[in-house]
């Protein structure tokens, strides 16, 4: 009886353990939260449609930059960007300042709602633990 009720002990908590560390990130979740965020910290440069300023602000619409790896992009949010970048083959000069206020979550939710608006499509989720680790 004790060998039972032990074995099902372990059972429960393997269980526990494994189904808490692989649950499923809701991404349309993240993206509409990231919406908002857009609206209120990034639309002023990068336009309602990710279309950008020309020659001063990149596009985020069909942006190949946005197919930099997921360190990248959180790092540019994070620390800013003031060089020169080369967006869909044109040059680029204005200066992103550092997001580093925004929440872990919301730099995921803002992020996960650039690289899956208009027309990009990324079913890879930025989560917030990605952000944690890069953030210094």
């Amino acid at each position: 009886m004790y060998k039972i009720l032990v074995s099902s002990v372990i059972v429960v908590l393997v269980f526990i353990f494994t189904t808490s560390f692989f649950q499923k990130y809701d991404l349309p979740k993240s993206i509409e939260r990231g919406q908002e965020l857009y609206t209120l910290n990034c639309m002023n440069c990068h336009m309602m449609n990710g279309n950008g300023t020309q020659d001063v602000y990149p596009p985020l619409d069909k942006s190949d930059y946005l197919k930099k790896p997921i360190k990248t992009l959180i790092s540019i949010v994070l620390e800013g960007q003031s060089d020169e970048v080369f967006v869909n083959g044109i040059k680029y000069n204005g200066e992103m300042p550092a997001q580093n206020y925004l929440t872990d979550e919301q730099i995921a939710d803002v992020l996960n709602y650039v690289r899956n608006s208009w027309s990009n499509k990324n079913p890879i989720a930025v989560i917030p633990s990605h952000v944690k680790a890069l953030r210094k």
